[in-house]
């Protein structure tokens, strides 16, 4: 074989192999790319869940909203006392501790950001490492978290509650 041929040779091979690598590089990219897929929900498949099948109320502005239209997270029926319930899509929490009164937090859990799940027995419950926080100042009652759930300003007018 020649010098000229061997080299013709070695060239389209690389060229093949190159072109190979160049795919495979460009396919592991695209399915490391986001995904327009939602992801699962941990609150209840009711329609309070979401903002955008809940009927939008005037803001009076005192909520600092800027006076455009807010839209009902729940109604007041909805939150039961000493309970309350994981709205996932807002990243919200809200809570009756007493009869009236109501109080919400984020959802997300402080030890490591899971979303927390459900409430019971006066506790929101985080579902990835066990942390619980008190439904009426969002205080944590059993780590690993050591820090409390923030607060989220809500505003109750009627039997409508709304993100503030």
């Amino acid at each position: 074989m020649t010098g000229t041929q061997g080299t013709a040779r070695v060239v389209a091979r690389r060229t093949v192999v190159a072109a190979a690598g160049a795919t495979g590089l460009a396919a592991a990219l695209a399915a490391c790319g986001g995904s327009d897929t939602p992801t699962e929900s941990t609150g209840s498949d009711t329609p309070a869940d979401s903002a955008a099948s809940n009927p939008a109320t005037p803001d009076d502005g005192a909520g600092g909203g800027g006076g455009g239209l807010t839209a009902v997270l729940a109604k007041t029926t909805e939150i039961p006392e000493g309970g309350g319930k994981v709205f996932a899509d807002q990243g919200v929490v809200v809570t009756q501790p007493t009869a009236g009164e109501f109080k919400a937090f984020s959802a997300k859990c402080t030890h490591q950001g899971c979303a927390v799940k459900d409430i019971s027995d006066g506790t929101i419950h985080c579902p990835c490492h066990g942390s619980q926080f008190s439904v009426a100042d969002g205080s944590v009652k059993a780590g690993p978290a050591t820090q409390p759930l923030p607060a989220t300003p809500i505003k109750v007018a009627g039997d409508s509650i709304t993100l503030a």
